[in-house]
C-alpha cells in the first residue's frame, strides 16, 4: 500500500551520474576491468539502482562487503560478477556459493570454510586471495602468505574453489607519493608471482586516476563511483556528484535578539531575527558536530547551522531573509545552485566525504532519478 505521507527530506541521487562516473573511470583505468564497489547501500545512495547504473557505465562486475550485500545483488536480479571480502569465521555460505557469489579469503581456516559450503551445495566458488600488502588490516601477512596459497590451491586441485584474483588495498593512495605505495607495490607484485595468470587488483578510486603502474587486470573505484574525489585537493577529475541532500523548512518563526537556540544555547540570536526548523538531526546522519559550522541552502542564500544539532532537527538563523514553512534546503548537491558540496560539508566538520553519505539514515528516502548522460 502507498503511504500518503509526505517526507521531510529526501536524498536525490541522480543515477546519469553514476553511469558516467564509471564510464570515466573506465576509461581512466586503460584495459583493466572494473569491478564497482557498492558496499554500504551504495556508500549511502541505494545498492541496487546504483549497482545496475555503474554497470552500464562499463564495470564488469560488483564489489560488496559483506555476504548478505551480495546475496541481495542476487535476489534483485544481478547476474554479473559479485565479489563479497568481509567474511567472519562461521558466517553461513551456503546461499551465496549457491548463487555464484565470489568470495575472498585472507587465512586458510576460511578457504576451509568456503571449501566446506562447496561441497554441501555442489558448486565451484570462485575465490580471490587477500595479501596485506601494509594496510594491516584483512588479508595475509607475507608470512602467512603461503600457507593461504598452499590451502587455495588443495582447495582447487580438489574442484571446489577456483583461484581467480590475488588482491590487496593501499593505506594511503590518496596521499601521492607516499613512500608507502611502492612498498605495497612490491609486496604486491612479490605474492601476486607466486600465483601467475591469475587476475590481480589493488588499485581503488585514488590509485586509478594517480597510478596507472597499479591498475593490473581488475580496478575497484569506490568514492569516485558516486561523484566525490579520492583527492579533493586535486579536484574531482571531471566527477559528478550523485547525491543532493534535501529538507523542508518544518516551522519558521520570529524571535527577538538574545533568544538562545537549541540544547545548551550554543547559539544565541545578535538581533531580532527570524528561524526557520529543519527536520533532520543526527539519528538520520546529519552530524552533531555540525553545530555552528555547516552551511545549507535555502531560497539561493547559504546559512550556517544555529545552534546544537538534535536528533531530529537543527535550527538555522534566517535573519531578514524570506522565507516560509515548506520551502526546500539544500544541505549538499553537485554546487550547480550555489548550494554546499558534500566535500565542503566534510571540511567544515573534518571528515571525509564517505562519512558524510554513508551516515545518511533509512528516514531519508532515496529517490534515484536520470537526469541526463554527461559522457
Amino acid at each position: 500500500m502507498s503511504s500518503s505521507f509526505v517526507t521531510p527530506a529526501e536524498a536525490t541521487v541522480d543515477l546519469s551520474a553514476i553511469r558516467h562516473n564509471a564510464a570515466l573511470l573506465k576509461e581512466a583505468a586503460g584495459g583493466a576491468e572494473m569491478l564497482a564497489a557498492v558496499k554500504a547501500d551504495a556508500y549511502g545512495h541505494g545498492l541496487v539502482p546504483c549497482a545496475m547504473a555503474a554497470l552500464e557505465g562499463g564495470a564488469s562486475g560488483l564489489g560488496v562487503a559483506t555476504v548478505r550485500e551480495a546475496v541481495a545483488l542476487r535476489d534483485a536480479g544481478v547476474v554479473a560478477p559479485v565479489l563479497a571480502w568481509l567474511i567472519p569465521p562461521g558466517e553461513p555460505l551456503d546461499e551465496a556459493v549457491a548463487k555464484g557469489v565470489d568470495l575472498s579469503a585472507g587465512a586458510p581456516w576460511l578457504i576451509d570454510e568456503i571449501a566446506a559450503a562447496a561441497r554441501r551445495t555442489g558448486r565451484t566458488v570462485n575465490v580471490h586471495l587477500k595479501v596485506d600488502t601494509g594496510i594491516s588490516r584483512g588479508g595475509a601477512t607475507a608470512e602467512a602468505w603461503p600457507d593461504l596459497v598452499d590451502a587455495a590451491l588443495k582447495a582447487q586441485a580438489e574442484g571446489v574453489i577456483v583461484v581467480d584474483g590475488v588482491w590487496s588495498h593501499f593505506a594511503c593512495a590518496d596521499i601521492p607519493g607516499h613512500p608507502s605505495i611502492d612498498r605495497q607495490l612490491a609486496a604486491f607484485d612479490e605474492a601476486a608471482g607466486s600465483l601467475p595468470g591469475v587476475r590481480r587488483h589493488i588499485a581503488n578510486s585514488a590509485a586509478i586516476v594517480t597510478l596507472p603502474q597499479a591498475r593490473y587486470d581488475l580496478v575497484r573505484p569506490g568514492i569516485a563511483l558516486y561523484g566525490l574525489s579520492p583527492i579533493p585537493e586535486m579536484g574531482g577529475f571531471g566527477l559528478r556528484p550523485a547525491m543532493t541532500l534535501t529538507a523542508r523548512l518544518a516551522l519558521v518563526k520570529k524571535v527577538p535578539k538574545g533568544t538562545g537556540v537549541s540544547y545548551g544555547h550554543l547559539y544565541v540570536t545578535g538581533r531580532d531575527t527570524t528561524l526557520g526548523l529543519v527536520p533532520l538531526g543526527y539519528a538520520d546522519g546529519i552530524m552533531r558536530n555540525a553545530t555552528n559550522r555547516a552551511q545549507v541552502l535555502v531560497n539561493d542564500q547559504r546559512f550556517t547551522i544555529a545552534g546544537r544539532v538534535c536528533m531530529d532537527q537543527f535550527t538555522i538563523d534566517l535573519g531578514d531573509h524570506p522565507a516560509t514553512e515548506g520551502d526546500e534546503v539544500v544541505l549538499f548537491g553537485p554546487g550547480d545552485r550555489n548550494e554546499p558540496t558534500c566535500q565542503e560539508w566534510a571540511d567544515s566538520l573534518g571528515t571525509i566525504t564517505h562519512e558524510i553519505v554513508t551516515r545518511i539514515g533509512t528516514r531519508v528516502p532515496r529517490v534515484h532519478v536520470r537526469q541526463g548522460d554527461r559522457e
